[in-house]
């Protein structure tokens, strides 16, 4: 099971807990949503979970629940910037189509 960041995803990451002022990293999830399925949630993770696995790369942190791992094994969080707008993106191989709106994806 993998999870990356590129770095411009980690300093992202670090801007944003030195910003908040507390934070153990960035916790990926997936829920439901959307009409294709499934949607990802993006949070701030100030404790583990028993179940949690902790991917590190360019010294920050990104926290998966276990019953998410599935979804997003193998998953790249990038942040990019295009235009006037910035984001995380999410580069995943798991990803078998997406709703017209971008809002959400299914992995079947």
């Amino acid at each position: 099971m993998s999870v990356t960041v590129t770095e411009s995803a980690a300093k992202q990451i670090k801007k944003q807990l030195e910003k908040r002022g507390k934070g153990l990293g960035l916790k990926l999830a997936v829920k439901k949503s959307g009409c294709s399925g499934y949607a990802y949630v993006l949070d701030y993770a100030d404790a583990l979970n028993e179940n949690d696995q902790v991917f590190e790369k360019f010294g920050v942190s990104v926290i998966v629940s276990a019953n998410d791992l599935e979804f997003v094994d193998g998953i790249e969080l990038d942040y990019r910037r295009e235009g006037i707008n910035e984001a995380f993106k999410f580069n995943n191989p798991n990803v078998k189509g997406t709703c017209g709106c971008g809002e959400s994806f299914s992995v079947s």
